[in-house]
């Protein structure tokens, strides 16, 4: 609040300009400033309390030469279906229509954040809404084995799979994006011509986390059957805890781990799981579930990574992963669960 009074004094002299535009947005910056020293702080006394690892993370200066960046707008905020009116910019025309929740009795609006990306701007609102409870799901479980050749392996049987393909937006876009990034170092800097290749990588990575976020959401919403009734739904979802940060110190699949976004995979199915009422059953990192019979609980320690089945000695059953993620631990004691 201090540091917001100095910048009213110094708007009648040094910063005049900023009478045209909207006094949200450097509020809510000094609010975002705040909020990040006080992270630093907090970090640095758990850092010296000896319960903080790594960097502490002090904040960084984000410049405009690198990214437009966004902004947060709050006050008198309206939505109509092809529209939305923000303060002191008026209305703006949207380029998707019904896609932005119209405040009504249900719905509260309370901000609006507007960024921009490879020349595209975009804005987001944060709503109020009250929420019902979710109908309990009776479907049948659900057993996740993640990948980077295949996305997600969904077991719902013995013989029931489905495959959730991987489609390795980065490797398929790694050689155009070379070219350009080859063309680029080879300019001058300042440039115009140097500007208009930098906009069409930018546009490329654009295009890539398109691609990546699409296949991303349609496997996670066709998992929890997001169209389906509440009988159809599944009614537990087994998935196993990588460590995705240890995977991606393998020179040789760092770039393929990144590039399947395992963690986003995770996360996403966590907020669709509680929405839908489905429980997620998070299979311990350190379980050996793949050298288990999920049918009489046989173990095989000499199992290699190159075998993809397993074939049991005992019972003589022949299963896969999935299905002994699924099957030995979603009626097993001490598993975490997330309602």
């Amino acid at each position: 609040m201090e540091l917001h009074r100095e910048l009213n004094a110094l708007k009648k002299t040094e910063y005049p300009w900023l009478y045209e535009v909207s006094k949200c947005a450097p509020q809510e910056a000094l609010r975002d400033l705040g909020r990040a020293y006080g992270n630093f702080f907090r970090r640095v006394e758990l850092a010296n309390q000896g319960r903080h690892k790594g960097n502490v993370g002090f904040p960084r200066f984000k410049s405009r030469r690198k990214g437009l960046g966004s902004f947060r707008l709050t006050g008198s905020i309206h939505v109509e279906g092809s529209r939305v009116k923000l303060p002191r910019l008026g209305w703006i025309r949207l380029k998707e229509s019904d896609y932005l929740p119209a405040e009504s009795e249900a719905v509260h609006v309370l901000s609006a954040c507007v960024s921009e990306r490879a020349g595209r701007w975009f804005v987001s609102l944060q709503v109020e809404q009250v929420q019902e409870d979710p109908l309990p799901t009776s479907g049948p479980p659900v057993g996740i084995d993640m990948g980077v050749r295949t996305l997600a392996t969904c077991s719902y049987g013995m013989e029931e799979h489905v495959h959730c393909e991987n489609p390795k937006a980065l490797h398929a876009g790694a050689r155009k994006l070379r070219r350009l990034q080859k063309k680029l170092s080879r300019q001058k800097k300042g440039s115009n011509r140097r500007e208009v290749t930098r906009k069409k990588i930018a546009g490329r990575h654009y295009r890539i986390s398109c691609v990546r976020s699409d296949a991303m959401h349609k496997a996670t919403s066709e998992i929890v059957a997001k169209a389906k009734p509440p009988s159809l739904r599944p009614s537990v979802v087994a998935l196993e805890d990588l460590n995705v940060s240890g995977m991606m110190k393998n020179r040789r699949l760092a770039r393929s781990v990144a590039d399947a976004s395992m963690r986003e995979f995770r996360r996403q199915m966590e907020y669709k799981c509680s929405w839908y009422g489905i429980e997620l059953a998070v299979v311990p990192r350190f379980e050996a579930t793949s050298k288990l019979c999920s049918r009489c609980g046989w173990g095989k320690t000499d199992l290699s990574l190159s075998e993809r089945t397993f074939h049991c000695e005992s019972c003589d059953t022949t299963q896969t992963e999935t299905k002994t993620l699924l099957t030995t631990y979603l009626c097993s004691p001490g598993v975490p669960r997330r309602p």
